[in-house]
């Protein structure tokens, strides 16, 4: 089975898949190997990558909080909801540890709630992808329903500095990780991962990890690079990916993965 983050591995600087990469997927794809997509991204934004690459399979997304099918365009599973009682003693937390911070919380619909939108952010919040997405509310409110994610944002801080502070703060009550170096973290239930994610697709597919090359570029695929049988990182992924990485590819702007699959397909 081949894993594969998506921003930073897949896609480049330029945001799109190369014609280099998609012919190589689809050559594994073609001799029968499963490839999977391991996100931070909600399901919403699976399709714009899973379609030129014609995934039919599975995508772990939400850092392994959710599991989605490709091809029939469905959530399989949900994983560690975090709850509005807890959500709410953390962004308390994070007033006092993190002034000026600003919450969002990215939740999976169900036919209950079919006009619930799936991202809501409060006032200010600033999303280093873009803003523009996601229907603001006051904090009660998006923090009123149980969210696959907590994600924090703030103008004046990195991604790591947050990350060390939350970290710090929280202990194992939840997990911290980030995937953009641009002010944000991801906080998700504690233990939940791509690697958990990951090995809920390999049961289905009995696939065992020593069978799994993963490939990732941030700390969100640590988890999953340490669990995979071979774990690839990007050349110009963090320092603490590069740590546990069993190999080093080129950066996502010059088809690293592609060069790594090629060897196979």
């Amino acid at each position: 089975m081949i894993a594969s983050d998506v921003d930073g591995t897949l896609l480049g600087p330029s945001e799109s898949l190369t014609g280099r990469t998609i012919a190589t997927v689809r050559r594994a794809i073609e001799a029968g190997v499963p490839f999977v997509l391991a996100t931070g991204r909600p399901p919403r934004w699976i399709a714009p990558v899973a379609g030129p690459l014609e995934l039919t399979g599975y995508a772990v997304c939400a850092n392994g909080a959710v599991l989605y099918d490709c091809g029939r365009e469905e959530v399989v599973a949900v994983h560690g909801l975090l709850r509005p009682e807890l959500l709410h003693d953390v962004a308390h937390a994070l007033d006092k540890a993190l002034p000026g911070c600003r919450l969002a919380t990215e939740r999976v619909g169900t036919d209950a709630d079919h006009d619930m939108r799936n991202f809501v952010i409060e006032p200010d919040y600033h999303n280093p992808w873009g803003d523009g997405e996601g229907r603001t509310a006051p904090r009660a409110e998006v923090l009123g329903h149980p969210a696959i994610k907590l994600l924090v944002s703030h103008r004046g801080m990195s991604s790591a500095e947050m990350a060390d502070a939350v970290t710090a703060l929280f202990g194992r009550e939840v997990d911290v990780t980030y995937s953009s170096s641009g002010g944000l973290v991801e906080l998700s239930a504690h233990g939940i991962t791509k690697a958990t994610g990951l090995a809920d697709v390999a049961e289905r597919l009995d696939v065992g990890p020593e069978r799994v090359i993963a490939f990732g570029d941030m700390p969100n695929d640590v988890e999953m690079l340490r669990w995979a049988g071979h774990g690839v990182a990007m050349e110009n992924g963090h320092p603490r990916l590069l740590a546990v990485a069993d190999e080093v590819t080129g950066p996502a702007g010059e088809d690293g993965v592609a060069q790594v699959l090629e060897r196979w397909f």
